[in-house]
């Protein structure tokens, strides 16, 4: 049985990278990614849980993870089983950040989010923009914010990556998107 969740665990990660490899760091939609990807200073916590009472406990535990291992830029927290739908995912995300600041967090981390279902507000479902934020699992992902602050500084016009992200996701179109995360998905399939 432990080998079967290693290896599911592996498999995540792996589609997790994939998809990292592929859309975030190849389009460039974040372009501060490929040096933590190459440098191989991103954790990834593959997370079992359905249950958002148990989902917090981790993310904090995560954070404090991160906070004690330096050598870390970031952790991917992956919900391979929980957090399918958008809505549900999106209530994690908001208790999430509110207990980064209870927590005594606020300042030293900040939340980015990713999902199959990602859905900007306002925005039609299908629209290409979307596929910036969507993910092979439904993911939190925790920023040092002294290390963003410092890239930022010195990334010319940073402000405008949003708006170029989605000049691409327009010009890409929703099919590539869509066929890259299906072709991830089915290579990556727990078995």
């Amino acid at each position: 049985m432990t080998l079967e969740k290693n290896s599911n665990k592996q498999s995540e990660i792996l589609a997790t990278k994939e998809w990292l490899s592929e859309i975030i760091i190849n389009l460039n939609i974040c372009p501060f990614a490929k040096k933590e990807f190459v440098n191989n200073t991103i954790h990834y916590y593959i997370s079992k849980t359905e249950q958002v009472k148990t989902a917090l406990h981790e993310f904090i535990e995560q954070c404090r993870y991160l906070q004690a291992h330096e050598e870390l830029e970031t952790t991917l927290i992956v919900y391979s089983d929980g957090f399918r739908g958008f809505d549900r995912y999106l209530d994690l995300v908001d208790y999430a950040n509110d207990l980064l600041i209870e927590s005594g967090f606020e300042g030293i981390f900040q939340i980015a989010s990713m999902h199959p279902e990602y859905c900007f507000d306002g925005e039609d479902y299908d629209d290409a923009a979307n596929f910036t934020n969507r993910s092979p699992y439904p993911i939190i992902h925790i920023i040092r914010e002294a290390s963003m602050s410092r890239v930022l500084s010195v990334y010319r016009e940073p402000e405008k990556i949003p708006e170029n992200n989605i000049k691409l996701a327009h010009e890409k179109g929703a099919n590539f998107f869509q066929q890259v995360l299906t072709r991830i998905h089915d290579n990556h399939r727990s078995k």
